[in-house]
């Protein structure tokens, strides 16, 4: 199956990230700034095949129109091994579940790549069959950050925390504050849709819930990349410390 990738920023992602084969890149015949060079040149180094088109064409081919005259070809994702995540030396992985608006999802993708997430953990539904849209919102870095899909997520977090991981889960009910929570050790962050939450299965997988503290008496939920950002930045403030 190819899917199309639109715009330098996901086309660039996508050939450096390794994670697909990419059976061509399109460039409008005008176009050439330095970011197009250096895609072209990359394009070239693995073997791509690169064709200078008319924009019409270009335009007539992409599905938006925000393409700035580069799309790419590729096939689908080629997912990361849990394995792959323990290479770091101190892995802080996340699961993202229950989200309904793609865009949220990519946004809480872009974070955690920011914040240095070793890998997110997914089962069940999530957005990456809209790669295109998903890796676009997320500014290419849906394609750089490791995803592993995983068919029991029960065993997964068993065989995080046999690696020394602690659970931390975003629920509301016997958590803590986040700031009072060490996370310079590996841990697994949990955080789920505002709607729908975490499923019980990961919740009862929760080493310690944990929750946002409010500077008002405001009732509702966080949307997920915004919990995300909040939790993944105290992340980074107490490593990096």
């Amino acid at each position: 199956m190819k899917i199309l990738f639109e715009g330098s920023l996901s086309v660039k992602a996508v050939i450096l990230s390794g994670k697909r084969e990419v059976f061509d890149v399109l460039i409008d015949e005008r176009k050439k700034d330095r970011d197009t060079a250096f895609i072209i040149r990359k394009a070239e180094e693995k073997g791509i095949s690169v064709k200078r088109m008319p924009r019409s064409e270009i335009d007539l081919l992409a599905s938006g129109k925000t393409h700035g005259g580069v799309l790419c070809t590729a096939s689908e994702r080629i997912y990361d091994k849990l394995e792959d995540c323990f290479q770091d030396k101190n892995p802080f992985l996340a699961i993202l579940e229950g989200i309904e608006d793609p865009f949220n999802f990519a946004y809480a993708l872009r974070t955690l790549y920011a914040a240095g997430c070793s890998g997110v953990l997914l089962n069940g539904r999530n957005w990456t069959q809209q790669d295109n849209l998903i890796a676009k919102s997320s500014a290419g870095a849906s394609e750089y950050i490791r995803l592993i899909d995983c068919e029991n997520m029960e065993k997964t977090l068993l065989d995080c925390k046999q690696k020394g991981c602690q659970v931390y889960c975003a629920m509301r009910k016997d958590a803590v504050e986040m700031y009072d929570v060490d996370y310079t050790g590996p841990f697994v962050l949990a955080i789920g849709g505002e709607k729908r939450g975490l499923s019980k299965l990961v919740l009862n997988q929760s080493n310690q819930n944990i929750m946002i503290p409010y500077a008002n008496d405001f009732k509702n939920a966080l949307n997920a990349s915004s919990a995300v950002a909040a939790v993944a930045f105290e992340v980074v403030r107490q490593r990096r410390k």
